[in-house]
């Protein structure tokens, strides 16, 4: 007599801490519309006891739920766990769970490969390097499937290295002057209260912050730029805050090698990204919104060589709360739980 065993059908449950954030809050509603997925314990040390609703008026399925206590006992035996946390606070708690179980981590707490670039820009100590979890860059989709502990890019590294790396590997632009200008909605702030954070602040004006080579993502742009070029990337980056929720608009220039065309470059970011789900070279003449990015997983790309300056002009455009976190964040899960890649996401914006 043939035996037939049950098949489990139960899905793989994520666990979130930080949920309560920006970041954290948009995991979980990827996760509420994930086919392989199930949404587990909903972490948030401030917020505990609050419901979800009161911070995400949108997750109405989860109105009956409550956000836990920061607790590793609480994630029991979750098989994923985002940690969507201020940067500095995720690698105490990553250190402390089980081994075997696949940890996203939002924050920058397992980015740099160098301890000393994090002693310079963040302060405090060092949590060591995870597998970088930007799968478009090339050899770094079959790292991410085989990790358990992943490191998500950070918003303005996305946009800016997805837009240069091509070029940088392809010898078309050169790596010693690389300038990056980008504006981010203000929820790239996270969710605190600030004065510059105000409404009546942010509307009607842009504003730079944090200019002059101190803003933490620098070193991130430029170890993954270097990792492209084969040498050492130095990276100018001013950022700015937009007047909207979400969204960034990067503007990155390096210097053209000899005789490099507008062609070339669009050529070497088709030949990168043609068979990637979330990447979108646009059309000759059209160049990135990030109005048409909203709500999706998407970077969207365009290039020009400048020959009057000699330089290359990269425009990119992502949501910074998708693409540039949650979505990165599923995108990689997706990748280390062996299912397909694009589940649970879309590349196609709501603008508008």
């Amino acid at each position: 007599m043939c035996i037939v065993l049950p098949v489990s059908t139960a899905k793989p449950v994520a666990a979130v801490v930080g949920a309560s954030g920006y970041a954290g809050g948009e995991v979980v509603r990827l996760l509420l519309g994930h086919p392989g997925l199930e949404v587990g314990p909903l972490l948030a040390g401030g917020s505990a006891g609050r419901r979800v609703t009161d911070l995400h008026p949108g997750l109405t399925p989860l109105a009956d739920r409550s956000f836990l206590a920061t607790d590793l006992d609480t994630i029991g035996d979750a098989d994923l766990v985002f940690l969507a946390l201020p940067h500095g606070e995720s690698g105490a708690i990553a250190a402390a769970l089980p081994a075997d179980t696949i940890v996203i981590d939002l924050g920058a707490d397992h980015r740099l490969e160098q301890a000393d670039a994090w002693t310079r820009y963040y302060g405090g100590d060092w949590s060591g390097s995870w597998t970088y979890g930007m799968p478009e860059l090339a050899g770094h989709r079959e790292q991410v499937a085989a990790a358990r502990r992943i490191a998500n890019p950070g918003c303005y590294p996305t946009g800016v290295i997805l837009g240069l790396a091509p070029l940088l590997a392809a010898g078309l632009v050169e790596p010693a002057d690389v300038v990056v200008v980008a504006a981010s909605g203000t929820t790239g702030a996270g969710r605190k209260s600030s004065d510059a954070l105000l409404a009546s602040t942010v509307m009607g004006q842009l504003s730079t912050y944090k200019v002059g080579g101190v803003h933490q993502h620098t070193p991130e742009m430029e170890q993954a730029l270097a990792e492209a070029a084969g040498e050492p990337v130095t990276v100018s980056f001013t950022p700015m805050l937009a007047p909207m929720p979400r969204g960034i608009l990067a503007t990155t220039t390096a210097r053209l090698a000899r005789g490099v065309t507008t062609e070339e470059l669009h050529e070497a970011l088709h030949a990168a990204y043609a068979a990637e789900p979330f990447v979108s070279v646009l059309p000759s003449g059209t160049w990135p919104q990030t109005g048409a990015t909203l709500g999706a997983n998407s970077v969207h790309l365009q290039v020009a060589a400048d020959p009057h300056s000699g330089r290359a002009v990269v425009v990119s455009a992502i949501d910074n709360l998708v693409k540039g976190a949650a979505g990165a964040a599923v995108q990689n899960a997706n990748l280390a739980l062996g299912l397909d890649e694009t589940a649970g996401l879309t590349a196609i914006g709501v603008a508008p």
